[in-house]
């Protein structure tokens, strides 16, 4: 061992023959290892208290308690700072251990994130009670989740069985770090609900100006320049199909005076919000929205509920415009809003 150790502090000190050992390491097992205070001192802010310490004229340092294979590797990696996976995978529970408690960073990591590599449903929550011990953020975390991804199978091993009696504030960490985990999930799932429906909505106010500005297949504007006769489907036409269905139903219900239309009352929250995020002054051509925005300026404003609804759904027209790529924002129609004295809808069977 002394003369791995030799070679391999000579190939740091450029080939030059080191002084002889001057103090050992013993192990649990009796093992000696000779080493070198300066290499030690150097790789090791605890030795090198040790060393200088009121017992340091005994020249021995005691590792106990650990393998005395696994301090052999602990004081070769002082010298060489290297470590085969070999090893590591033998002796990484003792080698994060001594590296913790000799402030040997380097090492510390590499057992770390080769520990996190080793998680069994069997050793996970042993790794979970070391990850604690040594304060290791990274292996705790990649613990916490294993076992909450295989909880079923982990709940059903001795380490969980002597874990929930000698340890149950342990257990009660895992248990609310699973349900802080699924609270995150739903929030993430109701979040991704509520921008799904930002989207459609923002896509809704764009096909209804489209309709309102160039016409569809069989809904236009009210004027001389939009022609009844077939138009091929636009690029959203499943969009704008639903929207053309929702605009004939408004436009010859007789139930919609009454206020008693489901269906008119969604066309009339489409055109209030149009009007809300309209930012045309008197060019646009989208029925109705000169009026809302008459009665807003009256009321002195829209309620707080409604300018929510509005700023994220100028949020997510934001977002979706800028996710498109920019040779398709480049290519993207624009609106035509010069005409802009047309304020109904023309309906292909009105021609």
């Amino acid at each position: 061992m002394s003369n791995s150790f030799a070679s391999d502090a000579n190939g740091i000190h450029g080939g030059n023959e080191m002084a002889e050992s001057d103090v050992q390491i013993i192990t649990s097992g009796g093992l000696r290892i000779p080493a070198h205070s300066n290499v030690l001192s150097t790789a090791s802010r605890i030795l090198e208290n040790i060393l200088v310490g009121p017992q340091s004229y005994e020249k021995k340092i005691r590792i106990l308690g650990v393998p005395c294979n696994a301090v052999s590797v602990f004081v070769q990696f002082l010298y060489s700072f290297k470590c085969t996976e070999e090893q590591m995978e033998k002796h990484g529970i003792h080698l994060l251990a001594l590296s913790h408690v000799y402030l040997v960073p380097l090492l510390k990591h590499r057992c770390t994130k080769a520990l996190a590599e080793q998680l069994t449903i069997e050793n996970v929550v042993d790794m979970l009670q070391l990850a604690r011990l040594c304060d290791t953020p990274h292996l705790y975390l990649k613990s916490m989740k294993f076992l909450r991804n295989n909880f079923r199978k982990v709940e059903e091993t001795e380490g969980w069985k002597f874990l929930q009696h000698h340890d149950p504030l342990l257990e009660l960490e895992i248990l609310q770090f699973m349900d802080e985990a699924e609270s995150r999930k739903k929030r993430r799932r109701r979040h991704t609900r509520e921008q799904n429906l930002y989207l459609q909505l923002s896509e809704g106010m764009d096909r209804l100006e489209h309709i309102c500005s160039e016409g569809c297949t069989s809904v236009g504007p009210y004027d001389s320049e939009y022609s009844c006769q077939e138009k091929l489907p636009c690029s959203k036409f499943d969009t704008c199909r639903g929207l053309q269905l929702l605009i004939r139903h408004f436009s010859t219900c007789n139930s919609r005076a009454k206020g008693g239309c489901s269906q008119c009352k969604r066309m009339w929250q489409l055109l209030r919000l149009h009007a809300s995020i309209c930012d045309q002054l008197g060019d646009c051509r989208v029925p109705l929205c000169r009026e809302f925005k008459q009665k807003v300026e009256k009321r002195g404003g829209d309620d707080e509920l409604w300018k929510s609804l509005v700023r994220k759904v100028v949020s997510a027209r934001a977002i979706s415009s800028l996710s498109l790529p920019k040779r398709k924002r480049v290519e993207e129609p624009r609106l035509n809003l010069r005409h802009h004295q047309t304020r109904r809808f023309r309906l292909k069977n009105q021609c």
